[in-house]
């Protein structure tokens, strides 16, 4: 494109003796001739030319050809503003490395509909106190270097303005720069999104959108401060958010969502104040707050749907946190408070939908917690180790398998604070652990309402059960002070019994002490009944399968769609071990049988229903005592800090004593890039126990072909536990159609007269990618069958029992699309 003219139109006043207009071959010799209130009208062209203006004029291209006109010089500024200038319909290009393609170094130009598209130190720089430009519908692509920056006390706004690339940050603010952006988006950036860096720098963000970012989307640090209202930030390769040394933030109602690691992490006297902000789908932690003196206040907030296995909220070092009328659900786990000094503050909070623990403090940490609700976790709240404490005050715990856990030593403080529907217990209180609960109630447990064992001094007043599957009190004769204490069940009832830990324990139901601690009867004694036998049900453990014989269980076996080889390879372990255990009743040696597998193959192909017919079988010949199955999966099995890994597996394996410990996807607690990972504590925790504990528990790892391969070879000592590998193949057609068949006999359906032969040519041409489920895309063609069909005969007025009954190939569902690549 070769150079235009330039049409000068000259104002009047102090320029009344010039010609009313003129044209310049250049623009330099235009600026020139230029004064105040001139306007610069731009042909379009290229111009290699550095402009600086110095004067209040009107610098415009053509009106809507936007890119016809160039200011392209061959290094240095491309334009460079120090006046009040309007500057619009421009396309900056620059090639200097080390100096921006527009600079505004003075007075409050209004720079409109310009594209900086550059291979410069900036896009567009903001320098010095007197810099205040007004930026509109400014687009600016910069692979080698930042976007925008705002420097040395410069300032502005930017409206509506987008960086659609940049080598480095998005948009830069230091050295006391505060400029304001307006409805911005910054995306493609290498570095941060936005970065406000040194005391005195400040940014204010409103409808901004930040997002696929190659680094943390907004970064505050060395105690810059910024403000984000109704802002996005989104799919970063980092963290969302990051706050460092004395940094200051305030979000109000942001949506963090979409990140791989933490979604808002602040270190170093960082404060955050949040308020209707959501963050979601983050891979660690949605707050991640460290050292003494961060502090978090959060309100009406909601974070949720983690996609890693990290708590939602971490609290370390020494740090705060304050939530008030928020929301954590759907995450691994809601809250993690360790290490003396920190603290979690909680009021009129809602935490749900929790896979492990709501609310876990240790290491001498404090959790306070008023009026809030928990329900559908694991555990409500885990008070760990020594020193660690708080309290609860008027919380509901409702629908999880234990309410309240309290351990080595953590003494809390529980006041009117009611569980709801415990599977194990209510409250549980172990290893020296004590606690004060006052005017605490437990409802509908399918455990004990309060089980305190280990001789714990454990303080209840007040408290009440009702409707405890296995009594309202368990605890040690020489451990809790009871007082005023009530339940619904009769009593007393004492029972000596053998005590985890040591010591005798009584099986207190319905009890009711007087102020001096001596036990009266809530209701008339009843009679006394049969303590569970030693190795029976314990907390937590499920329950135990029906007694049969082997021969029904194999049978069961046999019965099983496919799997030909895996019932060989069953039936030839299990008559291994009949065959030994009747030589040894003959007085012959009998043959060493490990009896841990490794179960691989694809999804749905039968490897937990195998593995539990599998202990039912070693129950029935006596190798095992109860043959129950205990599945876990790596997020019950890895703790979030060192040391809780062990715990946590040590516990999984305590549920499977006398039956079998189903470990599913095991490859993933040895990731190829595991880093800093604990999963191989787990690893490392499970071979010392399956060698400590042989006999007591068999072990089963399943997952993947490829992936087991991998995670046999982790620890010398894996392979060497596992006696042998069962390979689980995919169901062919013929298969899947007899489970189909399977499952309308059970529930009282008919094929019709070309239905099965119509699943057939279904499951051939079914696609058999990775989320080909085998059997379970059975069962769900089979409940996809049944909803179209039902769909189909509501209409009829008055349909007949074969109507009712007969599934025809309509309503079989439609194949799912081959992808696109295919």
């Amino acid at each position: 494109m070769a150079q235009g003219t330039v049409q000068v139109t000259h104002g009047g006043g102090a320029s009344r003796w010039r010609r009313r207009s003129g044209e310049y071959p250049t623009l330099t010799a235009a600026l020139a001739a230029a004064g105040d209130g001139d306007v610069l009208s731009i042909a379009p062209g290229t111009y290699r030319e550095n402009l600086v203006v110095l004067h209040a004029v009107i610098l415009r291209g053509p009106e809507g050809a936007l890119g016809s006109v160039r200011i392209a010089p061959p290094d240095g500024v491309a334009l460079t503003v120090r006046a009040s200038a309007v500057i619009q319909d421009l396309h900056l290009e620059g090639q200097d490395r080390a100096a921006p393609a527009l600079l505004v170094e003075d007075g409050a130009p209004e720079l409109t509909d310009l594209r900086v598209s550059t291979r410069s130190a900036a896009g567009i720089e903001v320098r010095g106190s007197g810099a205040r430009p007004l930026v509109r519908r400014c687009t600016v692509e910069n692979p080698t270097g930042v976007g925008i920056a705002v420097l040395d006390g410069g300032g502005g706004v930017f409206e509506e303005c987008e960086v659609v690339a940049a080598g480095q940050n998005g948009v830069s603010v230091r050295g006391g720069g505060r400029p304001r952006l307006e409805r911005c988006r910054i995306h493609h950036a290498t570095g941060a999104g936005i970065a406000v860096t040194g005391e005195g720098s400040g940014l204010e963000a409103l409808g901004c959108e930040v997002y696929e970012i190659k680094g943390t989307g907004v970064q505050i640090a060395a105690r810059a401060a910024a403000r984000l209202t109704d802002c996005s930030v989104h799919r970063t390769s980092t963290d969302g958010v990051t706050l460092d040394t004395d940094a200051v933030l305030t979000l109000a109602g942001c949506d963090i969502h979409d990140i791989p690691e933490n979604a808002v992490d602040l270190r170093s006297r960082s404060v955050l104040t949040l308020s209707r902000t959501t963050v979601r789908r983050f891979g660690r932690n949605g707050l991640s707050v460290w050292d003494p003196g961060t502090r978090v206040d959060a309100e009406s907030c909601e974070i949720h749907d983690s996609t890693g296995d990290y708590p939602a909220v971490w609290i370390s070092d020494g740090a705060s946190v304050s939530l008030d009328a928020c929301r954590v659900h759907d995450v691994p786990d809601a809250l993690f408070v360790l290490d003396r000094g920190s603290r979690v503050d909680v009021v009129d909070s809602d935490l749900s939908q929790v896979r492990n623990t709501a609310v876990s403090v240790s290491d001498g940490a404090t959790a306070q917690l008023d009026d809030c609700r928990i329900r559908e976790a694991a555990t409500g709240a885990w008070f760990r180790d020594h020193g660690s404490g708080g309290t609860l005050a008027n919380c509901t715990i409702d629908a999880v398998q234990t309410g309240v856990i309290v351990t080595k030593g953590a003494d809390p403080s529980l006041e009117r604070c009611t569980v709801s529907s415990p599977a194990e217990a209510g409250f549980y209180v172990s290893a020296g652990g004590r606690g004060t609960f006052t005017a605490c109630r437990v409802t509908g447990s399918s455990g004990f309402g309060f089980h305190v064992i280990d001789g714990c001094r454990t303080t209840l007043k007040g408290c009440h059960t009702e409707r405890c599957a296995r009594g309202g009190y368990e605890f040690a004769e020489d451990g809790p002070a009871a007082e005023d204490c009530t339940s619904d069940e009769p009593g007393p009832r004492l029972a000596a019994q053998s005590v985890p830990g040591g010591g005798a324990a009584g099986a207190r139901t319905g009890i009711r002490t007087d102020a001096a601690g001596g036990v009266a009867p809530a209701r008339a004694p009843a009679a006394e009944v049969p303590v569970p036998r030693p190795g029976g049900p314990a907390d937590g453990a499920e329950d135990l399968p029906s007694a049969r014989g082997s021969g029904e269980v194999l049978g069961q076996l046999d019965g099983l769609v496919g799997l030909d080889s895996v019932k060989r390879e069953v039936r030839a372990l299990t008559d291994m071990i009949e065959v030994g255990r009747r030589r040894q009743l003959a007085g012959l040696k009998a043959a060493s049988v490990r009896r841990h597998l490794v179960f691989t193959g694809s999804p749905g192909t039968g490897k937990t229903t195998v593995a539990r017919l599998y202990g039912e079988i070693l129950a029935s010949l006596g190798v095992l005592e109860r043959g129950h199955l205990v599945e876990v999966s790596r997020v019950d099995l890895v703790g979030e800090h060192i040391g809780s890994t062990a715990i946590r597996t040590q516990e999984a394996f305590d549920r499977a004593r006398g039956g079998v410990l189903f470990i599913d996807e095991a490859y993933a607690l040895a990731p190829e890039d595991s880093g800093r990972d604990f999963g191989r504590e787990a690893i490392d925790t499970l071979v010392k126990l399956m060698e400590d504990h042989r006999d007591a528990v068999v072990v089963i790892v399943a997952g993947y072909t490829a992936e087991m391969d991998r995670f046999l070879t982790v620890n010398p000592g894996v392979a060497s536990r596992f006696s042998r590998t069962i390979t689980f193949g995919d169901y062919g057609p013929q298969e899947l159609l007899r489970i189909v068949e399977q499952q309308a006999e059970e529930h009282e359906y008919r094929l019709g007269e070309d239905t099965s032969g119509a699943l057939l040519t279904y499951f051939t041409e079914l696609p058999k990618g990775a989320a080909f489920g085998n059997g379970r895309t059975a069962r769900q063609t089979f409940e996809s069958m049944v909803e179209r069909h039902a769909g189909r005969v509501a209409q009829l007025a008055e349909p007949s029992t074969d109507d009712l009954t007969l599934l025809f190939p309509e309503d079989l569902p439609a194949l799912p699309a081959l992808p696109a690549s295919l």
